[in-house]
C-alpha cells in the first residue's frame, strides 16, 4: 500500500550568468560551492525523513537558478535519496530546468539514466537581439539543437520558456519565436510577460528612461496571438501560461494549482505542509552552514506560517482559476465547508455579468478573463477580507 501522495520541489539557486531581469533566488560566479550544496541537498531530503516516510511521491521539481549547471551526479543523488526516505510512485514525473546550449549530450543521457523525464529548456526568444538585451547567452540555433539533444537522449516531455513583452520586440518577431519553438519538436511552451521587478538591473534602467517596456495592451495583443498560434500548431493551453501536446501537462506545477502538499528543498525553496507555507535561507552559504548541523530541515528554515481562513481561500481560488478548466463549486465547499457563492457571490456575479468568468457547469475565466487574473483575485481577497472583519474573524 502506498502512502499519501507528495510531490518535492529542489531549487537550485546557480547561473552562469544572472540574467538583468531576474528576481529569482539565483547567484552566478559561485562554482565553488556547488560540491557542498550538493551534498547539502541530500542532507535536507535525509533530515525530512518524518514528512518523507510512508509518503509516495508523485513529482520532483528541479528550478532555480539552473539546475542544468550542476553536475548530473547531484541531480541523481537528490533523486537516490528521496527514493530512500519515501517510496517513488511507479509513474514519478521529474522534471528539470536546463539552458540551451551548457546541457550537452551526454549530461541529457546522465539525467534521463537518473529519472528526470521532463526537461525545460529556458529558450526565452529565438531572435538574436531580443536574446541580447535579455542577457542570455545562448544563441537561436542553440534553442533548436538543445530540444534534438534531449530527444536523443531519450527524455519523454521536452518544453520551452519564452518571454513576451521585451522592448523593441515585435509581432514578426514573436511570432517567429512561437513558430520556430513549434517546429523544434517540443512537447510544452510556457509564455511569460517580462516583468520589471524592482531592485533588478533592468528595473534601474527602466527608471532611468533608457528602456522602454510595452504597455499592458501590447503584451494582451502578443499574449492572444500565441493563444491562437501554439492551438493551431497543435497545442492545447491549460493554465494561463501553459501550452501542451495532449499527454504532456505538467503534472508536477499542477501540484501548486490545486492545493496540494510539496516539500521544499534547498536554499530559498518554499514547501507546503499539513497547511504551513514556509521558505528556506536564501543564500546558498547560509543554507549550507544551516541544513549540515543537527536538525537540518528545520534550521534551514528561514521563515514559516499558517494561512488565515481568509488566505487560504483567497489562494485557493486564485490558483485554481489559473486552469483553463477552472473548477467545480463542489471542489471548494469540499475544502472549506461552504459554496462560493456564499462568501465570493458578489464579485463572482460581477465577474460574469463583465464576460470575465463563467459560473456554471465550473467556474472558470473566460478566454478575455485570462488575461484578468490578477484583478479578479484582487477582488476576491477585497471581499473575503470584508466578510471575515464583518464575520469578527480572526486570523
Amino acid at each position: 500500500m502506498t502512502g499519501l501522495p507528495l510531490a518535492a520541489y529542489v531549487h537550485i539557486p546557480f547561473c552562469t550568468v544572472k540574467c538583468g531581469y531576474c528576481d529569482f533566488n539565483a547567484y552566478a560566479g559561485m562554482d565553488d560551492l556547488k560540491d557542498a550544496y550538493g551534498r547539502a541537498l541530500v542532507a535536507e531530503v535525509h533530515a525530512s525523513r518524518s514528512v518523507l516516510h510512508g509518503r509516495e511521491v508523485t513529482s520532483i521539481g528541479f528550478g532555480g537558478g539552473t539546475p542544468g549547471e550542476v553536475p548530473s551526479a547531484d541531480i541523481a543523488a537528490v533523486i537516490e535519496a528521496v527514493r530512500t526516505e519515501a517510496t517513488l510512485a511507479d509513474d514519478i514525473e521529474i522534471s528539470l530546468e536546463a539552458n540551451p546550449g551548457t546541457t550537452g549530450a551526454a549530461a541529457l543521457a546522465e539525467l534521463r539514466r537518473a529519472g528526470v523525464s521532463r526537461i525545460s529548456f529556458g529558450a526565452q526568444s529565438f531572435n538574436a537581439a531580443e536574446l541580447r538585451f535579455l542577457d542570455r547567452i545562448h544563441s537561436p540555433e542553440a534553442n533548436t539543437s538543445a530540444v534534438a539533444l534531449a530527444r536523443s537522449a531519450g527524455i519523454p516531455s521536452i518544453g520551452c520558456d519564452l518571454i513576451y513583452g521585451i522592448p523593441g520586440q515585435t509581432t514578426d518577431t514573436w511570432l517567429t519565436s512561437l513558430r520556430t519553438a513549434a517546429a523544434s519538436g517540443v512537447d510544452h511552451v510556457s509564455t511569460y510577460a517580462l516583468t520589471v521587478e524592482e531592485g533588478t538591473p533592468l528595473a534601474r534602467r527602466v527608471n532611468r528612461g533608457e528602456v522602454i517596456v510595452p504597455d499592458g495592451d501590447a503584451l494582451a495583443d502578443l499574449y492572444d496571438l500565441a493563444t491562437e498560434e501554439l492551438a493551431s500548431a497543435g497545442f492545447e493551453q491549460y493554465e494561463l501560461s501553459n501550452w501542451a501536446r495532449p499527454g504532456h501537462q505538467s503534472r508536477h506545477n499542477r501540484v501548486y494549482w490545486t492545493d496540494r502538499e510539496y516539500l521544499g528543498i534547498g536554499a530559498g525553496a518554499h514547501g507546503y505542509l499539513a497547511g504551513e507555507r514556509y521558505e528556506n535561507i536564501a543564500h546558498p552559504r547560509d543554507y549550507i552552514a544551516a541544513v549540515t548541523g543537527a536538525d537540518g530541515a528545520r534550521r534551514a528554515r528561514a521563515s514559516a506560517y499558517i494561512p488565515d481562513e481568509t488566505m487560504r481561500m483567497s489562494d485557493w481560488l486564485s490558483l485554481r482559476l489559473r486552469l483553463i478548466e477552472g473548477f467545480e463549486p463542489g471542489e471548494f465547499a469540499a475544502a472549506f465547508g461552504v459554496p462560493p457563492r456564499d462568501v465570493a457571490g458578489e464579485v463572482l456575479e460581477e465577474c460574469a455579468a463583465a464576460g470575465v468568468l463563467e459560473l456554471a457547469p465550473r467556474i472558470r475565466l473566460t478566454r478575455r478573463g485570462r488575461l484578468l487574473h490578477g484583478e479578479v483575485s484582487a477582488r476576491l481577497l477585497a471581499l473575503l477580507r470584508t466578510r471575515n472583519l464583518q464575520l469578527g474573524t480572526r486570523p
